[in-house]
């Protein structure tokens, strides 16, 4: 039940990114509102999976996921280039969380 309670403060994770550049620098109210409140419940959420998931494996899944999904985000919402190079970073990064996950204990 913690790794889900970690995919969905990933998931939260990816909202709050996603929603900092429509904030264009917090000048606007409701994606500035969005950002809060997506940043606030991100971490509310990832403390949750805390309780049986080691920090250190909880913190790099909770912003793999969020890097990955930002990009995937970014690409769709505001047509950020999907280049190689950042695709092969994503895998290096998913890769580790993977690994991660493979040899930590939780």
């Amino acid at each position: 039940m913690a790794w889900l309670i970690l995919l969905a403060a990933g998931a939260l994770e990816v909202a709050f990114a996603s929603s900092l550049k429509p904030a264009e620098g917090f000048t606007r109210l409701w994606p500035s509102l969005a950002v809060i409140v997506f940043g606030a419940a991100a971490v509310v959420v990832l403390t949750r999976a805390l309780a049986e998931v080691p920090v250190s494996t909880a913190y790099a899944v909770f912003t793999g996921i969020g890097a990955a999904g930002t990009t995937v985000v970014a690409a769709v919402a505001f047509d950020e280039p999907l280049t190689l190079a950042r695709l092969t970073c994503l895998v290096v990064v998913v890769g580790g969380v993977i690994g991660l996950r493979l040899v930590g204990s939780g």
